[in-house]
Protein backbone atom coordinates (compact mmCIF):
# COMPACT_ATOMS: atom_id res chain seq x y z
CA UNK A 1 0.00 0.00 0.00
CA UNK A 2 1.05 3.83 -0.87
CA UNK A 3 1.34 5.80 1.82
CA UNK A 4 -1.30 8.13 -0.28
CA UNK A 5 -3.53 5.32 0.43
CA UNK A 6 -2.98 5.12 3.59
CA UNK A 7 -4.01 8.86 4.07
CA UNK A 8 -6.83 8.31 2.56
CA UNK A 9 -7.97 5.43 4.55
CA UNK A 10 -7.38 7.26 7.70
CA UNK A 11 -9.38 9.97 6.21
CA UNK A 12 -12.31 7.72 5.47
CA UNK A 13 -12.00 6.40 9.25
CA UNK A 14 -12.49 8.98 11.09
CA UNK A 15 -14.46 11.47 8.90
CA UNK A 16 -17.54 12.07 9.82
CA UNK A 17 -18.81 11.36 5.95
CA UNK A 18 -16.51 8.15 5.58
CA UNK A 19 -16.15 4.88 7.72
CA UNK A 20 -18.80 4.54 10.37
CA UNK A 21 -17.02 1.71 11.96
CA UNK A 22 -15.66 1.36 15.08
CA UNK A 23 -13.50 3.86 14.86
CA UNK A 24 -15.80 6.52 14.42
CA UNK A 25 -14.00 9.73 13.14
CA UNK A 26 -11.78 12.58 14.25
CA UNK A 27 -12.08 14.69 10.98
CA UNK A 28 -10.76 14.34 7.46
CA UNK A 29 -7.58 16.45 8.68
CA UNK A 30 -5.90 13.16 9.54
CA UNK A 31 -4.92 13.33 5.91
CA UNK A 32 -2.26 15.70 7.17
CA UNK A 33 -0.46 12.85 8.88
CA UNK A 34 0.68 11.33 5.36
CA UNK A 35 3.92 11.82 6.44
CA UNK A 36 3.41 9.58 9.76
CA UNK A 37 2.87 6.19 8.64
CA UNK A 38 5.05 4.00 7.06
CA UNK A 39 3.87 1.48 3.93
CA UNK A 40 3.08 -1.94 4.95
CA UNK A 41 3.44 -1.03 8.10
CA UNK A 42 2.19 -4.08 9.73
CA UNK A 43 4.61 -6.72 10.70
CA UNK A 44 3.26 -10.64 10.33
CA UNK A 45 5.23 -13.81 11.16
CA UNK A 46 4.56 -15.01 7.34
CA UNK A 47 3.58 -13.52 3.90
CA UNK A 48 -0.51 -13.04 3.65
CA UNK A 49 -0.71 -14.27 7.74
CA UNK A 50 -3.16 -11.82 10.17
CA UNK A 51 -0.99 -9.56 12.32
CA UNK A 52 -0.05 -10.02 15.45
CA UNK A 53 1.68 -8.20 18.55
CA UNK A 54 0.65 -5.42 18.06
CA UNK A 55 1.08 -2.88 21.09
CA UNK A 56 0.57 0.78 22.32
CA UNK A 57 2.54 1.66 25.51
CA UNK A 58 1.68 -2.24 26.57
CA UNK A 59 -2.15 -1.35 25.19
CA UNK A 60 -2.14 -4.77 22.72
CA UNK A 61 -4.01 -4.36 20.27
CA UNK A 62 -5.73 -7.76 19.36
CA UNK A 63 -5.60 -9.65 15.76
CA UNK A 64 -9.76 -10.04 16.75
CA UNK A 65 -10.09 -6.00 16.93
CA UNK A 66 -8.29 -5.93 13.92
CA UNK A 67 -9.94 -8.55 12.13
CA UNK A 68 -13.37 -7.07 13.49
CA UNK A 69 -12.96 -3.39 12.33
CA UNK A 70 -11.19 -4.53 8.78
CA UNK A 71 -14.85 -5.63 7.79
CA UNK A 72 -15.49 -1.72 7.53
CA UNK A 73 -12.72 -1.54 4.80
CA UNK A 74 -13.51 -2.54 0.83
CA UNK A 75 -10.45 -3.59 -1.77
CA UNK A 76 -7.76 -4.85 -1.49
CA UNK A 77 -6.48 -8.40 -0.16
CA UNK A 78 -7.62 -9.51 3.16
CA UNK A 79 -3.87 -8.49 5.24
CA UNK A 80 -4.52 -5.06 3.47
CA UNK A 81 -8.05 -4.12 4.98
CA UNK A 82 -6.19 -5.61 8.36
CA UNK A 83 -3.27 -3.34 8.04
CA UNK A 84 -5.75 -0.33 7.25
CA UNK A 85 -7.54 -1.23 10.52
CA UNK A 86 -4.65 -1.81 12.54
CA UNK A 87 -3.64 1.68 11.81
CA UNK A 88 -7.07 3.24 12.95
CA UNK A 89 -6.56 1.26 16.03
CA UNK A 90 -3.12 2.39 16.60
CA UNK A 91 -3.76 6.15 16.14
CA UNK A 92 -7.17 5.69 18.21
CA UNK A 93 -5.55 4.45 20.75
CA UNK A 94 -2.61 7.21 20.87
CA UNK A 95 -5.32 9.97 21.31
CA UNK A 96 -7.18 8.10 23.98
CA UNK A 97 -4.27 7.40 26.05
CA UNK A 98 -3.30 11.07 25.22
CA UNK A 99 -6.72 12.46 26.77
CA UNK A 100 -6.31 9.75 29.60
CA UNK A 101 -2.76 11.54 30.53
CA UNK A 102 -4.48 15.10 30.39
CA UNK A 103 -7.13 13.54 32.77
CA UNK A 104 -9.83 15.19 30.85
CA UNK A 105 -13.23 14.84 31.95
CA UNK A 106 -15.62 12.14 31.67
CA UNK A 107 -18.99 12.01 32.76
CA UNK A 108 -21.07 8.81 33.50
CA UNK A 109 -19.60 5.11 33.50
CA UNK A 110 -19.72 4.69 29.89
CA UNK A 111 -17.12 7.18 28.15
CA UNK A 112 -18.11 8.22 25.01
CA UNK A 113 -14.55 7.64 23.38
CA UNK A 114 -15.23 9.64 20.03
CA UNK A 115 -16.57 12.87 22.14
CA UNK A 116 -13.41 12.46 24.04
CA UNK A 117 -11.41 12.41 21.21
CA UNK A 118 -13.06 15.55 19.57
CA UNK A 119 -12.56 16.79 23.49
CA UNK A 120 -8.97 16.51 23.13
CA UNK A 121 -8.12 17.60 19.94
CA UNK A 122 -10.16 21.01 20.65
CA UNK A 123 -8.16 21.31 23.55
CA UNK A 124 -4.46 20.71 21.95
CA UNK A 125 -4.76 21.97 18.75
CA UNK A 126 -4.87 25.67 18.02
CA UNK A 127 -5.90 26.87 14.92
CA UNK A 128 -6.06 30.17 14.31
CA UNK A 129 -8.51 32.19 12.35
CA UNK A 130 -7.51 33.42 8.92
CA UNK A 131 -7.92 36.96 8.53
CA UNK A 132 -9.30 38.87 5.59
CA UNK A 133 -5.43 39.38 4.00
CA UNK A 134 -4.66 35.77 4.18
CA UNK A 135 -7.86 35.10 2.07
CA UNK A 136 -7.21 37.87 0.09
CA UNK A 137 -3.50 36.78 -0.84
CA UNK A 138 -5.14 33.00 -2.16
CA UNK A 139 -8.09 34.38 -4.08
CA UNK A 140 -5.06 36.88 -5.34
CA UNK A 141 -3.47 33.43 -6.54
CA UNK A 142 -5.91 31.50 -7.57
CA UNK A 143 -8.28 33.61 -9.70
CA UNK A 144 -9.09 31.28 -11.93
CA UNK A 145 -10.16 29.04 -9.30
CA UNK A 146 -12.87 31.21 -8.63
CA UNK A 147 -14.40 32.31 -12.01
CA UNK A 148 -17.09 30.87 -13.94
CA UNK A 149 -16.42 28.50 -16.69
CA UNK A 150 -16.12 29.67 -20.03
CA UNK A 151 -19.48 28.31 -22.33
CA UNK A 152 -19.23 27.60 -25.71
CA UNK A 153 -22.53 27.91 -28.38
CA UNK A 154 -21.43 24.73 -30.98
CA UNK A 155 -22.23 23.37 -34.39
CA UNK A 156 -20.81 19.95 -35.81
CA UNK A 157 -20.90 17.63 -38.62
CA UNK A 158 -19.60 14.10 -37.51
CA UNK A 159 -17.92 11.87 -40.56
CA UNK A 160 -17.62 8.84 -38.33
CA UNK A 161 -15.24 6.00 -38.86
CA UNK A 162 -13.99 3.14 -37.17
CA UNK A 163 -10.17 4.05 -35.54
CA UNK A 164 -8.90 0.64 -36.44
CA UNK A 165 -10.27 0.94 -40.27
CA UNK A 166 -7.32 2.77 -42.08
CA UNK A 167 -9.19 2.92 -45.35
CA UNK A 168 -12.98 4.03 -43.31
CA UNK A 169 -10.74 7.02 -42.02
CA UNK A 170 -9.25 8.09 -45.55
CA UNK A 171 -12.47 8.22 -46.85
CA UNK A 172 -14.45 10.10 -43.75
CA UNK A 173 -11.11 12.97 -44.00
CA UNK A 174 -11.92 13.30 -47.72
CA UNK A 175 -15.76 13.90 -47.10
CA UNK A 176 -14.82 16.33 -44.07
CA UNK A 177 -12.56 18.31 -46.15
CA UNK A 178 -15.53 18.29 -48.96
CA UNK A 179 -17.92 19.66 -46.25
CA UNK A 180 -15.40 22.51 -45.46
CA UNK A 181 -14.65 23.26 -48.89
CA UNK A 182 -18.49 23.75 -50.00
CA UNK A 183 -18.74 25.74 -46.47
CA UNK A 184 -15.53 27.91 -47.23
CA UNK A 185 -17.74 29.45 -50.12
CA UNK A 186 -21.15 29.61 -48.74
CA UNK A 187 -21.17 29.18 -44.64
CA UNK A 188 -24.72 29.39 -44.48
CA UNK A 189 -25.28 25.56 -45.90
CA UNK A 190 -23.95 24.67 -42.46
CA UNK A 191 -27.14 23.06 -41.30
CA UNK A 192 -28.01 21.82 -44.17
CA UNK A 193 -24.62 20.42 -44.70
CA UNK A 194 -25.02 18.94 -41.05
CA UNK A 195 -28.37 17.17 -41.75
CA UNK A 196 -27.84 15.43 -45.05
CA UNK A 197 -23.51 14.25 -43.88
CA UNK A 198 -23.40 14.57 -40.78
CA UNK A 199 -23.32 11.26 -38.20
CA UNK A 200 -24.29 12.41 -35.41
CA UNK A 201 -27.85 12.46 -33.69
CA UNK A 202 -27.35 16.21 -33.52
CA UNK A 203 -28.11 16.53 -37.62
CA UNK A 204 -31.46 16.89 -36.30
CA UNK A 205 -30.84 20.06 -35.33
CA UNK A 206 -28.79 21.15 -38.11
CA UNK A 207 -25.21 19.94 -36.17
CA UNK A 208 -26.22 21.71 -33.26
CA UNK A 209 -24.54 20.80 -29.50
CA UNK A 210 -25.94 23.53 -27.67
CA UNK A 211 -23.98 25.03 -24.97
CA UNK A 212 -20.51 22.86 -23.86
CA UNK A 213 -18.42 23.79 -21.66
CA UNK A 214 -14.33 22.51 -20.80
CA UNK A 215 -14.79 18.59 -20.66
CA UNK A 216 -17.88 17.56 -22.07
CA UNK A 217 -16.35 16.82 -25.71
CA UNK A 218 -13.25 14.78 -26.28
CA UNK A 219 -9.42 16.62 -25.63
CA UNK A 220 -9.04 16.46 -29.48
CA UNK A 221 -12.08 18.72 -30.05
CA UNK A 222 -11.71 20.60 -27.53
CA UNK A 223 -7.86 21.28 -28.23
CA UNK A 224 -9.40 23.19 -32.00
CA UNK A 225 -12.73 24.24 -30.25
CA UNK A 226 -11.53 26.69 -27.85
CA UNK A 227 -8.26 28.65 -29.79
CA UNK A 228 -11.18 29.38 -32.68
CA UNK A 229 -12.90 32.41 -32.83
CA UNK A 230 -16.77 33.44 -32.65
CA UNK A 231 -18.01 32.73 -36.32
CA UNK A 232 -15.49 30.80 -37.31
CA UNK A 233 -15.66 27.16 -39.20
CA UNK A 234 -12.23 24.73 -38.52
CA UNK A 235 -10.27 24.81 -41.55
CA UNK A 236 -9.30 21.34 -41.41
CA UNK A 237 -11.02 18.18 -40.74
CA UNK A 238 -10.21 17.74 -36.80
CA UNK A 239 -9.51 13.92 -35.58
CA UNK A 240 -11.22 12.08 -32.80
CA UNK A 241 -11.64 8.39 -32.16
CA UNK A 242 -14.93 8.75 -33.43
CA UNK A 243 -13.89 9.80 -37.00
CA UNK A 244 -13.46 13.48 -38.11
CA UNK A 245 -15.40 16.70 -37.44
CA UNK A 246 -16.26 20.01 -39.03
CA UNK A 247 -16.82 22.37 -36.50
CA UNK A 248 -18.39 25.84 -35.99
CA UNK A 249 -17.86 27.97 -32.80
CA UNK A 250 -20.98 30.17 -33.27
CA UNK A 251 -20.69 32.08 -29.54
CA UNK A 252 -17.94 32.03 -27.09
CA UNK A 253 -19.63 32.89 -23.73
CA UNK A 254 -16.69 34.29 -21.18
CA UNK A 255 -17.03 33.24 -17.99
CA UNK A 256 -16.89 35.77 -15.20
CA UNK A 257 -14.60 36.73 -11.97
CA UNK A 258 -16.57 35.89 -8.85
CA UNK A 259 -15.66 39.04 -6.43
CA UNK A 260 -14.20 38.12 -3.17
CA UNK A 261 -17.00 39.14 -1.27
CA UNK A 262 -18.58 36.15 -2.51
CA UNK A 263 -16.34 33.32 -2.03
CA UNK A 264 -14.65 34.74 1.07
CA UNK A 265 -15.78 32.86 3.38
CA UNK A 266 -15.03 29.70 1.17
CA UNK A 267 -11.46 30.45 1.83
CA UNK A 268 -11.84 31.32 5.27
CA UNK A 269 -12.86 27.18 5.16
CA UNK A 270 -10.18 25.97 3.45
CA UNK A 271 -7.68 28.13 4.74
CA UNK A 272 -8.66 26.85 8.39
CA UNK A 273 -8.97 22.99 7.26
CA UNK A 274 -5.09 23.13 5.77
CA UNK A 275 -3.69 24.91 8.64
CA UNK A 276 -5.46 22.00 11.07
CA UNK A 277 -4.18 19.42 8.39
CA UNK A 278 -0.74 20.54 8.87
CA UNK A 279 -1.78 20.80 12.63
CA UNK A 280 -2.72 17.36 13.01
CA UNK A 281 -0.05 15.57 10.89
CA UNK A 282 2.46 16.90 13.15
CA UNK A 283 0.38 16.43 16.54
CA UNK A 284 0.24 12.55 15.43
CA UNK A 285 3.70 12.25 14.70
CA UNK A 286 4.76 13.74 17.87
CA UNK A 287 2.14 11.15 19.83
CA UNK A 288 4.04 8.20 17.95
CA UNK A 289 7.20 9.48 18.43
CA UNK A 290 7.09 9.34 22.43
CA UNK A 291 5.05 6.27 22.65
CA UNK A 292 6.03 2.52 22.43
CA UNK A 293 4.75 1.06 20.00
CA UNK A 294 5.47 -2.29 18.69
CA UNK A 295 4.19 -4.79 15.67
CA UNK A 296 3.65 -1.75 13.39
CA UNK A 297 5.47 0.81 12.09
CA UNK A 298 4.90 4.06 12.43
CA UNK A 299 7.04 7.32 11.38
CA UNK A 300 7.12 10.28 13.53
CA UNK A 301 9.01 13.09 12.06
CA UNK A 302 7.57 16.40 14.02
CA UNK A 303 9.88 18.37 15.91
CA UNK A 304 7.78 21.08 17.36
CA UNK A 305 5.76 20.77 21.18
CA UNK A 306 2.30 19.85 21.39
CA UNK A 307 0.77 23.10 22.93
Amino acid sequence: MQDHELVEHMVRTWSPEGNTGSQARINDTVRASESLIATDALRTDEPGTSPNGISVNAVEISARDINIESANYEGGTILERQNQAAIALVIRELLLQRAAELELPATGEHVDEDALIDQLLARELAVPEPDDASCQRYYDSHRDTFRSPDLFEVSHILIAADPRDEDARAVAREQASVAIQRLAHDPERFAELAASMSHCPSKATGGSLGQIGKGQTVPEFEDVLFRMQPGEISRSPVETRYGFHVIHLRRRIDGLQLDFTVVREQIAHYLRKSVHHVALGQYLRILADRADISGIDLMGCATSQVC
